[in-house]
């Protein structure tokens, strides 16, 4: 019920937005490639607003738009989640006679259409693809596609044929259907992958990573010890504080917190004062229940006055999951004292766990601190009663309605205060 109710807001909150723009002011003239990108790639923009009038527009204004920039373009509106966009983009580029499309732009159009219109589009789009253009890429990317909507057999019997087709002579072969077989979940497959490079010779960092990954997914504590072992070893194997600490929460994972507490120690040592690394080292103690260790790093933290609010923040929400609330409470005195500049997400961990352990009027007396001051809060912060959900709603449509939209395209910031009344 909460979940339509929410739809249903922000729904009408995107009409109203739309309403407001209209095509003329989308495609009013620009000066510069930067006011272009500025326009097309926008966090606010409406899915079902189209972007290729714009660019027309630039074009028939006598700007250039090369292959390069096009393909920039794309990226951007993939890197924030603007996949209609980015669809809408690479079929302006394949339509046009300018552009010599290569094996990646086709791969990376199978990929958007997998995600915006879903496999039957993708597939037929894939039988349409010459013979002559059909290249290793271009089907691993289709496998990729069938484990991303978890059609396992195809991708299994794609992946079959690609082994056939394409010898694997090169280390970027190998990682991609290692990668393949970690989507999928066949983590048998790695160690049998992994063998026939090392038979033929193939080495490449990245492997190791990849490999790692794999094994902190499936738990396998066995999987880790043995790859540790052979990157200790290896020169071409580069093992810095992040290997020991993703290691570590694999182990943390498998159940075996002494091993996760020796990677712990180990990935200190190559810390080398890095405050990201001592804050991820600091989180996974959080993890681990161990809040001698939490504050320890903290005090190794607090060495660096790089990354302040980020750093309190994290702090926060590790000592909120110990329940550590006095602990909490005097870490938020410290930021609030020291801070340069105010970031809202601080103020998160602390309402979470007033809320969830029913201390309401301190959740109450805190916002109305921060409100007293001339600082904001998200309207969504502005009710934490007990899992009152309609109230929650209408503290959301307090929010212009600019804002709500933007929070569509920001799925951390909607899932806080969604995540802060149902846990």
């Amino acid at each position: 019920m909460l979940f339509r109710s929410i739809c249903k807001l922000f729904n009408t909150s995107r009409l109203s937005a739309y309403q407001l723009y209209s095509t003329k002011s989308l495609i009013s003239s620009f000066h510069s490639f930067d006011e272009l990108e500025a326009k097309i790639v926008q966090d606010n923009r409406d899915p079902t607003t189209p972007v290729t009038p714009i660019l027309n527009q630039w074009v028939q204004d006598g700007g250039s738009i090369t292959h390069e920039k096009i393909r920039y373009l794309i990226a951007c509106l993939c890197r924030r989640r603007c996949y209609t966009h980015a669809l809408e983009l690479s079929e302006w580029m394949r339509e046009s006679e300018k552009y010599d499309l290569t094996t990646g732009d086709i791969a990376e159009h199978l990929k958007l259409l997998s995600i915006v219109r879903g496999l039957e589009q993708t597939e037929n789009f894939y039988q349409d693809i010459p013979n002559s253009r059909m290249k290793f890429k271009i089907n691993v990317a289709l496998a990729e596609c069938y484990a991303e909507h978890k059609s396992l057999e195809k991708a299994e019997a794609l992946m079959k044929k690609i082994r056939k087709i394409y010898p694997m002579t090169s280390p970027m072969r190998y990682n991609k259907m290692l990668k393949l077989y970690t989507q999928l979940g066949k983590y048998e497959k790695l160690d049998s992958l992994m063998q026939e490079m090392m038979e033929k010779d193939i080495r490449d960092p990245g492997t190791y990573t990849i490999l790692l990954n794999a094994y902190v997914v499936a738990a396998d504590i066995q999987g880790i010890d043995k790859l540790l072992i052979r990157m200790e070893v290896d020169p071409i194997a580069t093992v810095r504080w992040h290997t020991y600490a993703i290691a570590a929460n694999g182990y943390l994972k498998g159940g075996n917190v002494e091993k996760a507490l020796s990677a712990l120690k180990k990935s200190e040592q190559l810390a080398l004062g890095n405050p990201v690394a001592y804050l991820s080292i600091l989180t996974i103690y959080a993890g681990i229940g161990n809040k001698d260790e939490v504050y320890r790093i903290w005090g190794k933290c607090k060495l660096s006055k790089r990354f302040y609010n980020q750093g309190h923040f994290l702090m926060l929400r590790s000592l909120v999951k110990l329940g550590d609330i006095v602990g909490a409470e005097k870490i938020m005195e410290e930021w609030e004292s020291n801070y340069k500049v105010f970031d809202t997400r601080i103020s998160h961990p602390m309402i979470h766990i007033y809320c969830k352990l029913g201390m309401l009027d301190k959740a109450e007396a805190y916002m109305k601190s921060v409100l007293d001051s001339g600082k904001q809060l998200h309207a969504a912060e502005h009710d934490c009663a007990d899992n009152n959900m309609e109230k929650a709603v209408q503290a959301i449509n307090t929010v212009p309605s600019a804002e709500r939209t933007s929070w569509t395209n920001k799925p951390f910031v909607f899932g806080f205060w969604l995540n802060l009344w149902s846990t």
